[in-house]
């Protein structure tokens, strides 16, 4: 590897695990009252359970997307989002927030196993590199709503 493509392997692990200019999703997630998981701010369509579910079965879907050419994709938008509102309990709240770190950390090391810039060869032009950005900025997105909706519930700091 050069060291312009461990720089870009560096920068992306940096992406992918946010925080820099902004809240990491750990940060967003932590220290959350249960209470407040699943509670949906008035004229919003989503609570932060709902938002941390839909993180984890999209960057679950890009990873085995990304390393299986038999892997199918969740119907999209109904398979991408739970229709609870609230997690059953604290196993599945806590189950989910695993998830999305082990699979994290899974995409981590695809990113420094192969060559992050040819195409995926079941893919229709998509490159390790183009999934990176994509759950990078994925969680991004949602992290900044999580965020917002912590804000709307007098539960940020």
């Amino acid at each position: 590897m050069n060291d312009e493509h461990e720089i870009l392997i560096k920068e992306l692990i940096k992406l992918l695990e946010g925080g820099g200019a902004h809240a990491t999703l750990k940060d967003a997630l932590s220290g959350l009252p249960p209470e407040l998981r699943g509670v949906k701010p008035a004229n919003l369509p989503y609570s932060i359970w709902q938002l941390a579910e839909h993180i984890r079965i999209a960057q679950w879907d890009m990873l085995q997307f990304s390393k299986n050419a038999n892997h199918q994709s969740p119907k999209w938008p109904d398979e991408y989002w739970p229709k609870a509102s609230t997690p059953a309990d604290n196993t599945a709240w806590n189950k989910t927030i695993e998830q999305i770190n082990t699979d994290r950390e899974e995409f981590i090391d695809l990113l420094k196993s192969g060559d992050i810039f040819q195409n995926i060869p079941h893919g229709d032009g998509q490159s390790i590199l183009r999934e990176a950005l994509q759950i990078a900025d994925h969680n991004a997105y949602h992290t900044a709503e999580i965020v917002l909706l912590r804000r709307l519930l007098g539960a940020w700091k």
